[in-house]
């Protein structure tokens, strides 16, 4: 529900109030609350901090009438999204405000459709690194008051520190207030909350390219990883859609599943990796790029596979074997996409005799680099890889 009007409550805050016998919602939205809004003997609650803690206690109310106080448009980076995971349709109605995103870029001039909305309010300042370019425009939500200059530092450590921050404080209520800081001179300390930001990128820092091939500089590693040229070969052959669901065999770094996760809305990936280090320094990478729908996934397989959700697709970077390939030929589901790279002549014969058993393709990539030879220039041959691909 909004929070503007001239008692601080928007109409359709007081609609949902009429008749309740529960009103609950966060601290700052109960303050704004007076006899003549909420029926008498009404129950008041504070919603707790975190969030998820409020979710118990309101299922136990049901069969009674509960007005859960909540800014701006429920749906849109709201608590409407979360709440209604656990009451069927008929249980439940929401009475949206004016959102945020619609408030700021009514201050702003700005047309959402070119506009990247975010909800920061839970959510790592990295889920920005892959938009990150300048001239990009976004308005983000954001968790309390001191989260813009915790922003402003982030953006200045990654190098946008030129970049624009209006400080978007409680709009559409009696105390909004804008004020514009750039990033490397941010000095507000007393921002107050609910608070947004409208962003506009500038600076030097790295942009992270839309295409498959990320720079192997861009991922943590110990030398276990495809690299950049092979990566970009094996993801088009991977073809990731909207939606679909990786498992990434022997990671390494997780860059082949970091970059499945880059490719498309809503994927998700499972990255399997018996080594601990690698393991840990997968979570390191998919962080840094502030991702979700990444699972690591500690183990040897083909046994660490046996509890995951089925995949659209799976690449084997490690760990082949004859064993792995038939567990995964008997437990896939017909459709599922399989991409498996070999560099050596073991695993290279392995792949040769499932091509020769099942169909599919067979890619031999034979990549060289400029390097120096004495005084002069030639080229440095890599190892060649061997790519089958085959769809179950």
């Amino acid at each position: 529900m909004g929070e503007d009007g001239p008692a601080g409550l928007c109409p359709a805050s007081r609609e949902a109030l009429a008749g309740a016998e529960v009103v609950t919602g966060a601290a700052r939205l109960m303050a704004l609350l007076d006899d003549g809004t909420v029926a008498a003997g009404a129950e008041r609650r504070v919603w707790p901090v975190p969030f998820a803690d409020g979710i118990a206690p309101l299922l136990a109310l049901r069969g009674r009438r509960v007005a859960v106080l909540a800014s701006g448009d429920p749906f849109w980076c709201g608590a409407g999204t979360t709440l209604s995971r656990h009451l069927p349709r008929g249980e439940w109605r929401a009475l949206p405000g004016r959102s945020t995103f619609s408030l700021a870029a009514a201050r702003m001039g700005w047309a959402l459709e070119e506009t990247l909305c975010l909800g920061l309010h839970a959510a790592p300042f990295e889920r920005l690194r892959p938009r990150l370019v300048p001239g990009l425009r976004a308005l983000l939500l954001l968790r309390d008051g001191a989260a813009p200059g915790a922003l402003a530092a982030w953006l200045t450590a990654e190098g946008f520190g030129e970049s624009r921050l209006w400080v978007l404080e409680a709009l559409g209520g009696p105390a909004e207030r804008i004020r514009l800081q750039q990033a490397d001179g941010f000095g507000l300390n007393d921002v107050a909350h609910p608070v947004a930001v409208a962003l506009e990128v500038a600076g030097t820092g790295p942009s992270l390219p839309r295409t498959s091939g990320l720079p192997d500089e861009a991922f943590e590693h110990d030398g276990q990883i495809t690299k950049r040229a092979v990566r970009a070969v094996t993801l088009s052959t991977l073809a990731p859609r909207a939606g679909e669901r990786l498992w990434d065999i022997g990671a390494g770094s997780g860059s082949i599943a970091i970059e499945w996760l880059l490719a498309a809305e809503r994927c998700e990936a499972v990255a399997i990796e018996q080594n601990p280090e690698r393991a840990a320094r997968i979570q390191r990478n998919a962080e840094r790029f502030g991702l979700r729908g990444l699972t690591v996934v500690e183990g040897a397989v083909p046994a660490a596979l046996e509890s995951l959700a089925p995949p659209d697709a799976v690449f084997i970077g490690g760990g082949l074997s004859e064993g792995l390939l038939e567990a995964l030929w008997a437990g896939l589901q017909p459709g599922t996409r399989i991409v498996a790279n070999a560099v050596t002549l073991e695993s290279e014969a392995l792949l040769t005799q499932w091509y020769g058993r099942v169909g599919g393709g067979l890619t031999r990539l034979a990549l060289s680099t400029a390097a120096p030879l004495g005084g002069l220039t030639g080229w440095r041959a890599a190892y060649p890889i061997v790519q089958w691909s085959v769809v179950r």
